[in-house]
């Protein structure tokens, strides 16, 4: 079983940045495809972003592209989320996933998955 814990959520300005964190423990970190998904409040789960596990292929949702980067160190069990040209729109809470498959946009294909973090952006 693997364990998720996301953490750097606040309250920005549009246009701000800001850097989410899933820390992971309880199995082998680097054996796992990671994702980013994220739900505001009466709107459905969506997909942000997925790396493999050698980091090698990334993926993005059209909504971030060119302002989200998904990353990850191994040594350290981490995977981030680099969130530069924030806009109100992604106010939402963020969930981190794992999964032992590639990656993926379907939430359905995650089997672990952390308890949020919230970002809030102002207009």
């Amino acid at each position: 079983q693997v364990q998720l814990v996301e953490s750097g959520g606040r309250l920005v300005q549009a246009g701000d940045s800001l850097r989410l964190s899933c820390a992971a423990s309880g199995r082998t970190f680097s054996n796992y495809a990671m994702a980013w998904f994220r739900q505001a409040p009466g709107k459905e789960r969506e997909f942000v972003a997925a790396i493999s596990y050698g980091a090698g292929l990334t993926y993005y949702s059209d909504s971030v592209k060119g302002r989200f980067t998904i990353s990850r160190d191994n040594a350290k069990s981490t995977v981030y989320l680099q969130m530069n040209s924030l806009k109100p729109e992604d106010t939402a809470i963020y969930n981190c996933a794992a999964s032992r498959n590639y990656p993926s946009n379907r939430y359905r294909e995650y089997a672990y998955w952390g308890q949020g973090t919230q970002v809030t952006v102002s207009s």
